[in-house]
């Protein structure tokens, strides 16, 4: 393979990831960590991390035991908290979920909660995210551009993870409220008044929601969780939060930007379109090839490695925090034919968009089920969808680990 040039030549400090220059040159820095530096060095602000690109390396450290999600653990401190210093019970709640732990106490809470993502749990939600969508379609059938961010992909995921807890009217202005403080409250300058203040309210209000299903049960996913057991055990009340907050996290954001990324991908192929409309049934394959492509999740949360790990010659050091980059996998041309072009025929395509490994996603059929529906429907009724602004103005998040946009301006008709 011929030499890829290294993005930003005028400066050899490794990349922040929190900035303009890696996240408006994503994927030439993926090419150039494909086949120059499959295992590099780089910031998030101040903090050193490694990066790994390539897609067996990424497959192969996801089951390593040499790796883990607890940092504590990696530095031989057991159970103890990574945190240096004590966190109010919401956030401990936050940061304690099941993705950054490890076996077995991640098998106990992955085996519990599978039983609430069964296929009949996501067929039952498939006919209200139909009609759901259509509602929505309806409701924007005007001129002028939309947010298609604001307006269509985010209410189609909230009203999924509504349905999925059993929230009823009274209860839905404060589960939007939560929504809003779990995944914008989190970043920025209002953070603290987040920690110190709204995720309080949030942590009441999900404890209250857990106490009405306990006592009077619906057919409904958080009910499941509640009544979920295995050989004896049960989720404890501060599992079964902490389950709630990353239901809304991952369930949420993920496909709300999953939606977004497709619709600008497909409003940019033109011909990939044309295919779809004369062949419907290539919408399963062409939402995976929408996650591999440009999937809104690139990395996984950062694991550690519980010794020194040579790879590719470069030592990954005891403790320090290393990201599989799950899009530059994606686009290894060792693995897919011709990656740097969208194929929604695209078979196989054994992609990396929802992890691997013990903590695959396992909301990936819910998350592809409501893009799909999503996605068809909207270039069905909608086939002359375009761009409200030039492409190149659309802003994309600095956020590490994902690849979405800020706003989505479009014209429907």
């Amino acid at each position: 393979m011929t030499a890829t040039t290294r993005p930003n030549l005028d400066s050899n400090r490794p990349v922040d990831l929190t900035s303009a220059a890696f996240h408006d040159q994503k994927y030439a820095w993926y090419r150039w960590m494909l086949e120059e530096a499959p295992v590099c060095t780089a910031r998030i602000s101040v903090l050193k991390v490694n990066l790994v690109s390539r897609y067996e390396d990424c497959r192969s450290i996801l089951s390593d035991p040499r790796f883990v999600r607890s940092r504590a653990r990696a530095r031989g401190k057991g159970g103890a908290s990574p945190f240096p210093f004590p966190l109010p019970g919401s956030v401990m709640a936050l940061a304690m979920s099941m993705i950054v732990e490890d076996d077995p106490a991640h098998r106990r809470l992955r085996n519990l909660v599978s039983k609430a993502f069964t296929a009949r749990a996501v067929a039952r939600l498939s006919d209200r995210v139909e009609n759901l969508t259509h509602e929505l379609l309806d409701t924007l059938d005007r001129s002028g551009p939309i947010d298609l961010l604001e307006e269509y992909a985010r209410p189609i995921p909230a009203r999924v993870i509504s349905e999925m807890m059993g929230v009823d009217k009274d209860d839905a202005d404060d589960l939007h409220h939560s929504m809003s403080v779990l995944t914008r409250g989190l970043s920025g300058l209002g953070i603290l008044r987040t920690v110190f203040w709204d995720l309080r309210r949030t942590t009441a209000f999900v404890r209250k929601l857990i106490a009405k299903k306990r006592v009077e049960p619906g057919d409904d996913m958080l009910s499941d969780l509640i009544a979920a057991e295995e050989e004896g055990d049960r989720l404890s009340e501060d599992e079964l939060l902490a389950m709630v907050f990353l239901l809304i996290i991952a369930g949420f954001e993920t496909t709300m930007h999953l939606v977004g990324n497709g619709t600008k991908v497909l409003i940019e192929h033109e011909g990939q379109r044309d295919r779809l409309r004369s062949d419907p049934q290539l919408w399963d394959s062409a939402v995976e090839e929408l996650v591999r492509y440009r999937g809104p999740i690139h990395a996984t949360k950062p694991i550690y490695a519980v010794e020194d790990v040579v790879l590719h010659g470069e030592t990954i050091a005891r403790g320090t925090p290393t990201f599989p980059m799950l899009g530059a996998a994606n686009m290894d041309p060792r693995v897919f034919d011709d990656p740097e072009t969208l194929d929604v025929g695209r078979s196989p395509n054994h992609h990396l968009g929802f992890g691997f490994g013990d903590h695959f996603c396992l909301g990936r059929q819910l998350a592809l089920m409501e893009a799909r529906i999503a996605l068809k429907n909207l270039f069905e009724r909608k086939p002359d969808l375009r761009f409200g602004v030039e492409s190149s103005a659309l802003e994309i998040s600095h956020l590490p680990g994902w690849h979405r946009y800020k706003e989505l301006p479009v014209i429907l008709d």
